[in-house]
């Protein structure tokens, strides 16, 4: 399993007083070492210009490339592909083992996983799994929350909602709702009775009709347009694994990968070929992709001290606001009728409501105004205040890679960021400064272990 960790720039005596950042991108097939760090948080954009806003001002940030098989990581057998959530949950557990070996000063910082999309589904077991050897012992580490952005908890939540959504907006008509909503049913049928592959085709069939109803509206964002077939079509997908993750569109993908496969593939001096088993990735838990985890959402609030906080975008409508709300307001947890009478306040930013805030205890939620599914990329500049205000000292934790019978190799990578004056549009200063971002990059150790099924 891949990781790349950024030390913060931030001006104090030592990095390790500034919090540790997991961040876990969706898909499932997205990579964090990618999108998440060079379309969204990282020091450097997808052109390699410096980003004026970026995590690593003021926290440390990690990014994992997972489940195996995702950017970086990679497998060697199929029989390696994760199949379910808890064997993603066990691999980020023992890939965090990994980490605290190699780095084992961050073991008392404080850590949280911050999640997008797919990512908050295998965030939230992780964390899970990750509490639960904190605290027995078997990994010492300093975990104190999870942040779910946008996330895939409850998929029926977010596909049931679409149609409503979706007319509440303007953007169908009453015919329109109509054959949304009734694609919608037929995703649910399947959930209800338990036929999760199937579940998974009508929800790809559903993303379909929406797009004709539009006229191929942006899942992340419903104010802009995309070209036609954005999104891939399931039942072709198996035949030709032309995959479009949940959190990722072509042109991102395409420019992307000839950046990640280009300029950091040589100044990181890795053979493999970034993302080139994505789409197994996304195959092998087509069956997985629909089912809920609401249930471990729960444990995390009844059974950990960890915080524990929700926020969606406004404008997003793959995993809409409604949907979330849906599934929120649904958890069994001892202070769930206390959160839902708590007062909601909004947060606001230059005299502009930039969303509400409603808190009880160790949850939070936040809706996002004027924000779409990447909300780190819409409301970088208005949400600094509020990233401050999440991840006031405390965290959480992920972990490592089991096989059961084929070990895979785990590459970890952490640099030091560098000042970043480059003159835009430059390419020669630009392959410069990556060569510089990433000269003290761990790139040869490996680790083999086996996965506890």
């Amino acid at each position: 399993m891949f990781w790349w960790l950024y030390y913060t720039t931030a001006k104090v005596n030592s990095c390790y007083n500034k919090p540790l950042l997991i961040w876990l991108q969706g898909g499932p097939g997205g990579s964090s070492t990618s999108y998440g760090n060079f379309e969204e948080l990282g020091p450097l954009d997808v052109n390699l210009n410096p980003r004026n806003y970026t995590w690593v001002k003021n926290y440390n940030v990690l990014f994992i490339d997972n489940p195996v098989g995702t950017g970086y990581s990679y497998v060697k057998s199929k029989s390696a592909y994760t199949r379910t959530n808890t064997q993603i949950a066990k691999d980020l557990v023992e890939c965090m083992r990994g980490f605290y070996k190699e780095l084992p000063e961050f073991k008392a910082v404080p850590t949280y996983i911050t999640t997008e999309s797919y990512g908050g589904k295998m965030g939230a077991e992780f964390a899970l799994l990750w509490y639960r050897a904190q605290k027995a012992g078997t990994i010492k580490s300093n975990l104190k929350g999870i942040a779910l952005g946008d996330s895939w908890i409850s998929p029926i939540d977010s596909v049931m909602t679409w149609a409503p959504f979706l007319l509440n907006t303007g953007m169908v008509d009453t015919e329109g709702f109509k054959k949304v909503d009734a694609a919608a049913q037929k995703v649910k049928n399947n959930v209800e009775l338990g036929n999760w592959r199937s579940a998974t085709q009508e929800w790809s069939n559903t993303e379909m009709v929406i797009l004709e109803k539009t006229d191929n509206i942006d899942f992340y964002n419903i104010l802009t347009k995309q070209p036609p077939l954005r999104f891939f079509n399931y039942q072709k997908f198996f035949k030709n694994k032309s995959v479009m993750y949940l959190n990722l569109n072509a042109g991102e993908a395409f420019s992307l990968e000839n950046l990640m496969n280009g300029p950091v593939k040589k100044a990181l001096g890795i053979k493999f070929v970034h993302g080139s088993q994505s789409s197994d990735v996304f195959e092998y838990l087509a069956e997985d992709f629909m089912k809920p985890v609401t249930h471990i959402v729960e444990a995390l609030l009844n059974e950990t001290d960890l915080n524990v906080f929700v926020y969606n975008g406004q404008m997003d409508l793959i995993v809409d606001t409604l949907g979330t709300l849906h599934w929120v307001e649904k958890l069994k947890w001892k202070n769930a009728d206390t959160w839902k009478n708590s007062n909601r306040n909004s947060f606001v930013f230059k005299s502009i409501v930039e969303g509400y805030l409603k808190v009880q205890d160790n949850f939070r939620m936040y809706w996002v105004n004027r924000a779409g599914h990447m909300v780190r990329i819409y409301k970088a500049l208005s949400l600094f205040p509020l990233s401050f205000h999440i991840y006031k000292p405390q965290a959480i934790a992920p972990r490592l890679i089991y096989y059961k019978k084929n070990p895979r190799s785990i590459r970890n990578v952490h640099f030091t960021s560098a000042n970043l004056n480059v003159p835009k549009d430059n390419p020669i200063a630009q392959e410069k400064i990556l060569q510089d971002l990433t000269s003290n990059a761990y790139t040869a150790h490996r680790y083999e272990e086996k996965r506890n099924e």
